[in-house]
């Protein structure tokens, strides 16, 4: 998950981290801070240092707050992806002319670019990935490694269900035709009037989920027929009789 980001930022083992393990990512947090981020001056990086420390994490959480992440402790997979991102954007200001000297993209990624706008995003700013994640949260889209998964979720929900026609649609009140409940016999008395008549409504409710589900497979046969329908035959196997 943070592999590229790793190998960018020159970390020893990019491709063996693992943020669940509390001792490694306590040492990897000491070293981010260290060698990248560099927010605390050096003689205020004790309480970092002191890994073993059963109040590392009260000052892990401190760190967060002064360095403005907008995750928690609790949140180690979120925190670590945005200390790495914050890591890499310090890390590039740091060597500039370094990297101005990367080749440009092609041009076949230039247009690729243009077809897809989100393609042009920053997806390791920060507050780009803040942002997109406040907008998961909203809308209970189920959270994804990559950031730019979630907007592309987010984007297809805003324009299937929060359009202003979607929603026009939506709020459109179903009306259907008065049904006279004592008109239609049950088959069974249950001995109470109130029980009946909502058996009556179950019933109808049960019609007329049959029939959405007859239109459905009749619609099925179609779509079907219209695949392996293929008109032609051979007259000479035809006969009559026996």
């Amino acid at each position: 998950m943070f592999r590229r980001k790793l190998t960018a930022l020159e970390y020893h083992n990019p491709t063996g981290f693992d943020c669940k393990d509390e001792t490694e990512f306590r040492n990897f947090i000491v070293w981010l801070e260290d060698q990248k981020i560099r927010h605390y001056k050096i003689e205020d990086r004790g309480n970092l240092r002191n890994i073993p420390s059963s109040d590392w994490p009260k000052h892990f959480e401190k760190y967060l707050q002064d360095v403005n992440c907008p995750f928690s402790a609790l949140e180690r997979q979120e925190t670590v992806d945005w200390l790495l991102g914050l890591a890499v954007r310090f890390e590039y200001g740091d060597n500039v002319e370094k990297y101005r000297i990367c080749k440009p993209v092609t041009e076949a990624n230039d247009v690729q670019k243009s077809a897809d706008p989100l393609i042009n995003l920053d997806c390791n700013n920060p507050d780009f990935k803040a942002g997109v994640l406040a907008l998961a949260n909203l809308l209970k889209i189920q959270r994804h490694d990559d950031y730019l998964v979630m907007l592309k979720a987010i984007r297809f929900l805003i324009q299937e269900r929060l359009t202003p026609d979607a929603i026009a649609k939506a709020s459109q009140a179903k009306e259907g035709l008065p049904v006279a409940l004592d008109k239609h016999i049950l088959g069974f008395d249950t001995g109470d009037a109130a029980l009946n008549e909502a058996a009556r409504v179950l019933r109808l409710l049960h019609i007329e989920e049959l029939r959405e589900l007859q239109t459905k497979i009749n619609e099925a046969i179609v779509a079907v027929q219209a695949i392996i329908a293929d008109p032609k035959t051979d007259h000479r196997l035809g006969k009559v009789g026996r």
